[in-house]
């Protein structure tokens, strides 16, 4: 009989230490942080040893979309470490060879492609409806992709980041600096959709200021030249929104208007530096890089670019050029900054 009480009383000790380690354990688990949970988690669900091929569209080589491929590529980089391959194609400013490398791309099987510029975008769109599509540059995604009902995403295979700076906060600096002004140019290509849209836009906001507002388009940048000539000739001030064609060849456009005395406002700061005297400018490098934190959610974490709203920069910078601004005579107000030239 004492051996059978011993014997339970044994195992009524041990089922005691079994739930004592259990408690233990589910009272370390709770008192666990959110933080070490978080990290956990993140470790779960990343596959560390999967690679990925990511290939980069980009229309034209210049400051602007240059800013835009580093700040994307550095975003992926720290993120994935060596565990991301960047592939960047510069199509040299032809929509065609824009859809050689979208093409080149998608055979390639590459995981996502990011396209620089509405053209490359168009491309990479038109390639492929499958491979997921993150796009920087952009200024209106609607028009780009001939959306008509816009929800704020696309509902294709297509998201990322858009370059539009506030046309209504453009116009009114433009009216703060030339209050007297009657005749407003617009200079842009005629062929890049985000252009015609800002044109557009603009025109309703300088309007409301009172003034005259005419278009001056060119086809491409041979006709550069003789548009801006044609504009000086008529206009009091010019405005330049963000447009690749006029951004490669603001050495041209300053030449003609510079001789004539015609001041330019510019719609980002690659224009301004070459051929503006200020602009309210986003940065570029700063919308590529939210371009490829965007990648890596799609990519790591599985979010649809169908459902993933554009994103649109929230900080502006009121900038001048110096230089032409001191050659015009014209005083800029205290509150801008004036750009770094390289």
């Amino acid at each position: 009989m004492k051996k059978i009480v011993s014997l339970i009383a044994a195992m009524t000790i041990t089922l005691s230490l079994v739930a004592c380690g259990t408690d233990s354990a589910a009272q370390k688990e709770a008192e666990s942080t959110p933080a070490e949970a978080a990290t956990e988690a993140a470790a779960d669900s990343t596959d560390s040893s999967k690679t990925y091929n990511v290939g980069v569209i980009q229309l034209v080589q210049h400051p602007a979309l240059d800013a835009a491929t580093k700040g994307f590529q550095d975003a992926l980089v720290e993120k994935l470490g060596d565990n991301v391959t960047v592939t960047i194609e510069n199509a040299s400013g032809d929509n065609a060879t824009c859809a050689t490398i979208a093409n080149t791309f998608v055979s390639d099987n590459v995981d996502l492609i990011m396209a620089n510029a509405t053209p490359a975008l168009q491309a990479a769109a038109t390639a492929t409806n499958s491979i997921p599509i993150v796009a920087t540059s952009i200024t209106d995604y609607a028009s780009a992709l001939d959306i008509e009902d816009w929800s704020g995403a696309t509902g294709v295979n297509v998201t990322g980041t858009s370059d539009l700076a506030p046309l209504d906060g453009q116009a009114e600096m433009l009216n703060t600096l030339f209050p007297d002004a009657k005749e407003v140019g617009l200079i842009y290509c005629s062929g890049e959709k985000n252009s015609l849209y800002q044109a557009k836009e603009i025109t309703k906001y300088l309007e409301k200021y009172g003034y005259n507002v005419t278009d001056y388009t060119f086809a491409d940048s041979a006709d550069v030249a003789t548009v801006v000539q044609s504009a000086c000739g008529s206009s009091d001030v010019l405005y330049v929104p963000t447009d690749n064609v006029a951004a490669n060849a603001a050495e041209t456009i300053n030449n003609v208007a510079l001789t004539a005395g015609i001041p330019i406002v510019a719609g980002e700061e690659g224009i301004c530096k070459g051929c503006g005297i200020a602009t309210l400018s986003i940065s570029y490098y700063d919308i590529g890089y939210n371009a490829g934190l965007m990648a890596y959610e799609i990519l790591v974490n599985g979010k649809d670019p169908a459902t993933y709203d554009i994103e649109y920069a929230t900080e502006f910078t009121k900038e001048y050029n110096k230089s032409i601004a001191d050659t015009l005579g014209i005083k800029i107000p205290e509150d801008y900054v004036e750009i770094e030239m390289e």
